[in-house]
């Protein structure tokens, strides 16, 4: 399962980018430290792992969910597996060919690496990529097949929806590359879908993510836009797209827009709404992409908030940190809410660029943060919040993230106490496998 190092590829398939192929299920190798007994369920992470060992960029490779399963103060086992999709059924073929019905020219979003994100929603488990369907996955990681909320969902789903922790609604957009571009969607807690609206914008854009209130849907239209002219992925910036922030009643309605300095930003934290305002931080770039998908130029991620003034329609920014950071999290139970903490990873530290740090961020006066750092080597991705037993607040629990020993040449899942950020982590659960680098996860209670 571990991989050397091949400096003859592209760092998207080296180091701990590279892919591995065998799908496995083993008992951990040891245990450091003391798993929680309130902890009774199975973290799950996405990523992407071409199954030929090579893809053209980061984003192209075929989605693999990897997870720990904990019980009782145990770690029960580890097991990867694929998402069987069409792109994973047929290795090599392009994209293209096999989304395209050439006599119709019709799109089939059963197409899709699934390949980002992993969500946990009316008693289903949801592999996500935002260019096409739902991929609904059994407990045990196998692949169930596309989710279309019984045929309800027409277009793509991205692979960033909410779920509200008042009501349990899932809300979610998706966005095609011809007309109608962006769509709303809003699905009741037991599953179906409640309410779709198409969303007027004026070209195809590339939104990844979006924010909740209890309120508002926040849709960030941003000048990542569609060229089908470009090489490797079709996107580029356009300076005269410009840049703004959408606001939306959650039930549907008239969209409001607030012009932002042109940014852009992958991942959101959170939004909320107080004293008349939507507060929405993020992750902000200042530029991407700006010579097509192949420049990867235009500075790292830093957090930034932005305020929208629902009385005057001013929108006002503001940089919270010079940090390098991404992956941001906040508490699940504060999602839409006004959160006082929330959670990223620092992983381009330019000291040392193979140890990774998770940060805390404290909202409640002045921006502040404690780091946890990792070991020299250890390298992290997004760190997850998992509230304790009976929790009863935003940093009362744990965080989880899937760290590279860089010298074994293995993984461990590291779990952190989310209120004491400078001891070492609670536990670690070594795995004699190495996980490769990926995206997004959660936490899913009571997984056998």
């Amino acid at each position: 399962m571990t991989t050397a190092p091949n400096t003859d590829l592209p760092l998207h398939l080296s180091g701990n980018n590279a892919p591995i192929t065998d799908e496995v299920t083993v008992r951990p190798a040891t245990v450091i430290g003391t798993v929680p007994e309130d902890l009774n369920g199975a973290y799950l992470r996405n990523g992407p792992n071409p199954r030929t060992g090579w893809s053209p960029h980061y984003f192209a490779g075929d989605g693999m969910i990897h997870a720990v399963a904990l019980r009782d103060g145990q770690a029960r086992w580890y097991r990867n597996r694929y998402v069987r999709t069409p792109l994973f059924a047929h290795p090599g073929q392009s994209r293209l060919s096999l989304t395209l019905d050439g006599d119709t020219g019709k799109l089939d979003y059963r197409v899709t690496a699934a390949n980002t994100h992993v969500v946990a929603h009316a008693g289903r488990l949801l592999a996500l990529e935002e260019g096409g369907f739902p991929y609904e996955i059994s407990p045990e990681l196998e692949t169930v097949g596309p989710f279309t909320f019984a045929d309800a969902l027409r277009t793509p789903m991205t692979a960033h929806p909410k779920i509200c922790p008042r009501t349990g609604e899932l809300l979610f957009f998706g966005v095609q590359l011809r007309p109608p571009y962006l769509t709303y969607y809003r699905a009741a807690a037991t599953g179906e879908l409640l309410h779709a609206q198409v969303v007027p914008v004026p070209r195809a854009t590339m939104m990844h993510d979006f924010a909740i209130t209890e309120t508002y849907a926040i849709f960030m239209d941003l000048p990542v836009v569609f060229d089908p002219a470009g090489t490797g992925m079709p996107w580029r910036w356009d300076d005269r797209h410009g840049a703004r922030f959408g606001v939306m009643p959650r039930q549907g309605g008239r969209v409001r827009w607030f012009d932002v300095e042109p940014c852009y930003v992958w991942h959101t934290m959170n939004a909320f709404e107080a004293a008349g305002a939507i507060t929405v931080t993020g992750c902000r770039v200042p530029t991407l992409w700006r010579g097509g998908a192949d420049d990867i130029g235009g500075g790292l991620p830093r957090l930034h908030r932005w305020r929208l003034d629902l009385r005057t329609g001013a929108a006002t920014e503001q940089a919270l940190d010079d940090a390098a950071i991404e992956y941001p999290r906040v508490a699940d139970a504060e999602v839409g809410r006004h959160n006082r903490f929330g959670y990223v990873t620092s992983f381009s530290l330019e000291a040392e660029p193979n140890r990774s740090e998770v940060y805390k961020y404290d909202f409640s006066a002045e921006v502040s943060r404690r780091v946890h750092r990792l070991p020299a080597g250890h390298t992290c991705g997004e760190a997850v919040f998992v509230p304790r037993h009976g929790s009863s607040g935003g940093d009362d629990g744990y965080l989880m993230t899937f760290v590279h020993d860089r010298a074994r040449g293995t993984s461990y899942l590291a779990i952190l106490d989310a209120a004491d950020m400078d001891n070492p982590p609670i536990a670690e659960v070594h795995l004699p496998v190495r996980i490769p680098s990926g995206f997004h996860g959660n936490w899913v209670p009571e997984v056998s």
